[in-house]
């Protein structure tokens, strides 16, 4: 058991993939911090009542004093923090509003960066991050209708790198997965034409941040992972 009796956070935890990756780090014997945004997900959270799940409700994962309160509660030493928290938006460049752009890296970077904040200063003698960019973060081009989106993970792809390098003497390895369209309900019926089949799992996915957030990762720092499956 990779995990057993170490303290992990995992921001959007109950998401599709939060859930997936929670219900793995469970297995493996981990004690995990779940902050929940909404409270519909919370109850809906199928490890909502397990010994080693602390769910905290949270407002937002953008502002410090939110993001301060999680790792409070999270149990020392911290080991590994995931970030999987998030939003997705469409939109041209010239349909979308200041308010719009900020909306996204709100969501998506400056989450991230403060939770990268928050976990450097609670690990004690190393640790791991896991970020979660996306595949537009890697190539461009695919970030076109999606402008603020793709902007705001290629910051995280951005930051991940940066964060890796800073913090590596420290015994901390950094990286961060970039999914592409993941094979979720929602998901499917959003593109019901799609070929669902080249999508990646949420497990399959999960199972890669597992393997980066794990002891089992000794050496790999400052990678983006692309998780496309066949798509």
């Amino acid at each position: 058991m990779f995990f057993s009796n170490k303290h992990v956070v995992i921001t959007g935890g109950t998401g599709a993939l939060g859930t997936a990756v929670v219900g793995a780090l469970l297995e493996d014997g981990a004690q995990c911090t779940v902050p929940c945004v909404h409270e519909r997900e919370a109850q809906a959270f199928p490890h909502r009542d397990q010994a080693n799940v602390n769910l905290i409700a949270v407002r937002d994962l953008a502002d410090e004093a939110d993001v301060a309160r999680v790792y409070a509660a999270a149990r020392a030493p911290l080991w590994a923090s995931i970030h999987i928290a998030g939003g997705f938006a469409t939109g041209k460049v010239a349909e979308t509003d200041k308010s719009a752009l900020t909306a996204q890296l709100e969501t998506n970077l400056i989450s991230c960066f403060l939770c990268c904040r928050a976990a450097v200063r609670a690990m004690n003698g190393g640790g791991r991050i896991v970020n979660v960019a996306a595949r537009p973060a890697l190539e461009w081009r695919s970030g076109a209708g999606m402008s603020a989106y793709a902007i705001a993970k290629a910051g995280v792809a951005a930051l991940t790198v940066a964060l890796a390098e800073e913090v590596a003497k420290d015994g901390i390895l950094v990286n961060a997965v970039a999914p592409s369209i993941m094979n979720t309900p929602a998901n499917r019926a959003a593109m019901p034409k799609a070929d669902h089949t080249a999508w990646p799992k949420v497990d399959e996915v999960a199972a890669t941040i597992l393997f980066l957030a794990s002891p089992d990762n000794s050496v790999t720092r400052g990678a983006i992972v692309p998780v496309y499956g066949k798509a």
